[in-house]
């Protein structure tokens, strides 16, 4: 299960990196390339909630195999596609399977094992679904520059053929329950598509368009409204499509806060590193995604520790902890140079690869240990579709920074050069000689082509580090959130 999860995470990864190539390949106009991302996101965003839901349904192995098919199925169907509207067609497939796949795991580490092995699988589920980001980026440079771009979505057949054969051989035989799909409510289900769909678009538009724009307003308030229609309608369901009463337990209800808190630095961070890089420093995907591992390193070193003190330590303890260093790592980041690579980001990214497994693995443990199993998927799909909105809100605000201060920190250091301010000419890495004395004959026009490009670079590392003291603070959000999950859960069963 834990492989087809890390597939289905990865993917996202490794599609991101190489998105010009597919680009390139299928004649995509530049302003619609990103729905090959968007796609994806927006299914598997729909599917999350719906998990617990299908479980009911189809049983835990049966969904698993299910998803995991289609995940595969729909792959194939991304490398063999002719175009883009088939290319975004298998994708939303892909999205929506690979979506029941992430809380599915995580729902099994509290169904399939006893409390005693709790911290050990929830350990391993943990590293699956945090290491895969930051492998992504050197898995999909590699691909790309090795092989194609359709080998991208072809790397996932072995595995999804291997893991749709063996989970049912795995997993316990349970009866299906098809008398649940008589019971659907599909209003409240295209409520919910459309909440969080109408959503999705809008914060992927808001940086460009503004957040106030008509477009996204219009959006914001769809989704707001859905939102209040579908949960009215759902808390009187009789069989809800979602079971939003799990938010009345305290525990879960905080775990669920410190998920999107956790949300917002995790992918936050994946995708600002990958930014900076390539624009400011000039890396291409393979030397990104080298210089991202020591996260990834960092992760595997600390999960077992992490596993071991969840089983001996009050994870309101070590949540805190967790949420306190991954704050100071997000914030070390907020004061690195434009010239900053693998050395100035080697203890920024340890400390954040370390904390990242006490602010999932505990919280984890807050959330879902001390509920009922009957309540276990429907709870797992929420605590994770948590973690994806803060992600989504996450890149949503960096991306608000980058679009909204780069222009002005251009200006700023514009307007210094012109008074001849020395101190921004080094901040530009600008010669000081050059600057101070400048060759006799050469055109104004000449002068501004040459520094323009070094404004606009060392603007945007500006933007950059704002936007990591954006991320750090939603951290210590997290950690101000710890204190009121009030006493450790006991365990039920």
């Amino acid at each position: 299960m834990c492989l087809g999860m890390f597939m289905a995470i990865l993917d996202i990864q490794v599609v991101a990196t190489s998105l010009p190539a597919i680009q390139h390949a299928l004649a995509i106009s530049p302003d619609t390339m990103s729905w090959i991302q968007t796609a994806y996101l927006i299914a598997e965003i729909i599917a999350i909630p719906l998990t617990g839901w299908l479980t009911r349904v189809l049983t835990l192995r049966w969904l698993f195999v299910s998803a995991i098919s289609l995940f595969t199925l729909a792959s194939v169907g991304c490398a063999f596609s002719h175009g883009f509207a088939a290319l975004i067609g298998f994708r939303l497939l892909q999205g929506f399977a690979g979506g029941t796949l992430i809380p599915a795991v995580f729902s099994a580490v509290f169904l399939l094992f006893p409390t005693r092995l709790h911290p050990i699988a929830t350990t391993m589920a943990g590293i699956t679904a945090v290491l895969a980001p930051t492998i992504g980026p050197v898995v999909g440079g590699w691909i790309t520059e090795t092989f194609s771009w359709h080998w991208l979505f072809l790397i996932n057949v072995v595995p999804g053929v291997i893991a749709a054969a063996a989970t049912p051989l795995l997993l316990p035989r349970e009866k299906p329950d098809l008398a649940e799909l008589a019971s659907l409510d599909l209003a409240s289900l295209a409520l919910m598509a459309l909440a969080l769909a109408s959503l999705e678009i809008a914060l992927k538009q808001a940086p460009q368009h503004g957040w106030l724009s008509p477009f996204s307003a219009i959006l914001f308030a769809l989704s707001a409204a859905a939102t209040i229609v579908f949960a009215t309608r759902t808390l009187r369901a009789v069989h809800p499509v979602v079971e939003l009463s799990t938010l009345d337990t305290r525990s879960f209800a905080i775990g669920c806060g410190l998920s999107f808190c956790l949300g917002v630095g995790l992918f936050g961070s994946t995708y600002l590193m990958p930014v900076f890089l390539a624009y400011v420093r000039r890396h291409d995907a393979f030397e990104i995604g080298t210089i991202m591992l020591v996260t990834g390193v960092a992760q595997l070193v600390t999960a077992p520790i992490a596993g071991a003190l969840e089983s001996r330590c009050d994870p309101r303890w070590l949540s805190a902890m967790g949420f306190g260093l991954f704050a100071l790592g997000l914030g070390y980041s907020a004061f690195q140079s434009r010239t900053a690579d693998f050395s100035e980001m080697f203890w920024p990214q340890i400390l954040r690869g370390v904390a990242i497994m006490f602010c999932l693995l505990p919280p984890t443990r807050l959330a879902l240990g001390a509920l009922t199993a009957a309540r276990v998927p429907d709870a797992s799909g929420l605590f994770n579709l948590m973690r994806n909105l803060g992600g989504a809100i996450g890149i949503a605000l960096i991306d608000t920074s980058l679009y909204g201060r780069t222009a002005e920190h251009a200006e700023t250091l514009r307007e210094r050069l012109i008074a001849g301010d020395v101190t921004a000419a080094q901040a530009i890495g600008l010669d000081v000689q050059l600057f101070t004395h400048p060759p006799a004959g050469i055109s104004a026009a000449t002068v501004e082509a040459y520094v323009r490009p070094m404004v606009e670079r060392a603007a945007f590392a500006l933007s950059v580090n704002e936007a990591w003291a954006l991320l750090a603070c939603a951290a210590l959000l997290g950690l101000m959130l710890v204190p009121f999950a009030g006493r450790p859960p006991q365990q039920p069963r």
